[in-house]
């Protein structure tokens, strides 16, 4: 089935963790192969019911929920979201990191995006994927923490400072 999906499409989907073989076709029966339709990934997510919404009116944000959808496609990234949590890759660790900050259904809808992103550029683009794991997903995420921490507050005036183990004060 990995080979007839490979002459179908000249890209292995099946790098795309959460996405099998068997996922891939489907995904493909409900999408196709030429995603010429959708400009961008985001035109693509959006179409797919992924994105946030954006109501605002007055400046003010009313909602940003995502809508509804009775799309099978959305339902099969939502689908291989739930199934990504419980791996040791890089989605997986997004996953989690999300799930324990603003709850499992969002966390899987976020998810399902970036799985959404992953299959439109790989079918578009040609892009190959190569899955970074967990391990490096946090190391990236908590650097970026710092330097957002360090940014903040050289903004106010200070400077932060690393502590070894052994700088400890009890």
């Amino acid at each position: 089935m990995r080979a007839a999906l490979y002459g179908l499409t000249r890209t292995d989907l099946t790098q795309i963790h959460g996405l099998g073989s068997s996922l891939a076709l489907k995904l493909i029966g409900e999408c196709g192969t030429d995603l010429r339709a959708w400009p961008s990934a985001k035109h693509f997510t959006s179409w797919l019911c992924l994105a946030p919404g954006n109501k605002i009116s007055g400046g003010k944000v009313l909602s940003s929920r995502t809508r509804r959808s009775s799309s099978r496609a959305a339902a099969l990234l939502r689908l291989a979201a739930t199934t990504i949590g419980r791996s040791g890759t890089a989605l997986g660790a997004f996953y989690r990191r999300l799930a324990g900050r603003i709850g499992k259904q969002k966390a899987v809808t976020a998810t399902a995006r970036k799985i959404a992103v992953l299959f439109y550029n790989t079918l578009r683009v040609g892009m190959a994927y190569r899955d970074p794991g967990a391990a490096a997903y946090d190391e990236r995420h908590r650097s970026r923490v710092m330097a957002n921490l360090q940014r903040r507050a050289r903004s106010m005036g200070y400077e932060l400072a690393s502590m070894t183990a052994g700088d400890c004060v009890s």
